[in-house]
């Protein structure tokens, strides 16, 4: 770590030099960041995919299921594995590494920025309370790139019931003929709607993801530090430990955003132009509070694995490619 200083914005005055591992510049660690997370975004969609699509189906049509198991055989035994289960799996990996390799890396700025505010030398050196404000500040970033992947996502995942209920209309139907791929989907939806179509749900989106990775990144952290021996950094706990810590990154991000989430997969699958707070309202009047948390069982055994995995992944390649470069 230097402890050199760099001359303020105020002419005359000194602030501390945050400072990277090993003297890195700023370039090599975004673009390691940038790496890591668009690994640890593909290892996840891998793990959580199938528990992904039962939650999308149970929050978008929550009436044609008896429960998570009813939903998961059914689409088994009607659509099998891959059309089923695995629907929408080319858009969900774009998705995560877009989400993810722009989260990492606005992850890693926004530490920066807070250690620099803050005048403290060294990211590392942050409170799990300084990490969570930079998940909440990064995740403004990468909701811009997720929010047109998860919208083809979603209306991939949730096709069958579409069909079956006929719950969009004449004029966007058309593209939600069974078998349909994400690209043509994507044209489809470029040519009716236009590049706008393609941000349908992006305020329910960032609202769901700021909070979220406020929680998600602050309960990582704070769980690293509780799982440290004492006089151990946070960062060599090891992978067991890591994915403990990930897990409950996970389980809190999707505990307090669950929500929005539900929102936000009406918003995009049934192609809703309500804002996004009526839609909030009107699902709670129409179909009571519990109808926002449909699709949380799934969810929440999906993410002790899937984000278990994505943050062993993220670590231990940013550790790897420290080392190497």
């Amino acid at each position: 770590m230097t402890t050199e200083s760099v001359v303020g914005p105020i002419v005359g005055t000194e602030v501390p030099h945050v400072s990277s591992e090993n003297g890195r510049g700023s370039i090599m660690d975004g673009a390691i960041d940038f790496i890591a997370g668009s690994l640890g975004g593909v290892a996840l969609v891998y793990v959580g995919q199938p528990l992904d699509t039962v939650k999308v189906k149970m929050q978008t049509f929550p009436s044609m299921y008896k429960g998570m198991v009813n939903c998961f055989l059914r689409t088994l035994k009607t659509d099998g594995i891959a059309r089923g289960l695995y629907a929408g799996t080319i858009p969900a990996i774009v998705a995560n590494v877009a989400e993810n390799s722009v989260l990492f890396a606005a992850y890693g700025g926004c530490q920066k920025a807070i250690a620099h505010l803050s005048g403290v030398q060294n990211v590392k050196e942050l409170s799990s309370f300084s990490n969570a404000w930079a998940g909440f500040f990064a995740a403004f970033f990468s909701s811009l790139t997720l929010c047109p992947t998860e919208l083809i996502k979603c209306k991939l995942q949730a096709m069958k019931e579409v069909e079956q209920t006929q719950a969009l209309k004449s004029t966007t139907g058309k593209y939600m003929k069974s078998g349909i791929g994400p690209w043509s989907l994507t044209k489809q939806i470029l040519k009716e709607e236009g590049v706008r179509g393609m941000f349908r749900g992006l305020t329910s989106t960032i609202a769901r993801e700021m909070p979220g990775y406020f929680f998600f990144f602050g309960g990582y952290e704070a769980t690293r530090e509780l799982l440290a021996a004492k006089g151990q950094n946070r960062d060599d706990i090891g992978w067991q430990k890591t994915m403990v810590a990930g897990a409950v990154g996970g389980a809190m991000l999707w505990l307090a955003i669950f929500p929005a989430d539900v929102v936000k997969s009406r918003i995009q699958v049934q192609n809703l132009k309500t804002p996004t707070l009526i839609v909030f309202k009107d699902i709670a009047r129409k179909e009571g509070i519990g109808a926002l948390y449909n699709g949380l069982i799934p969810t929440l055994i999906r993410t002790v694995p899937a984000t278990a995995t994505l943050f062993v992944t993220v670590e231990y390649t940013k550790k790897l490619m420290h080392n190497y470069f």
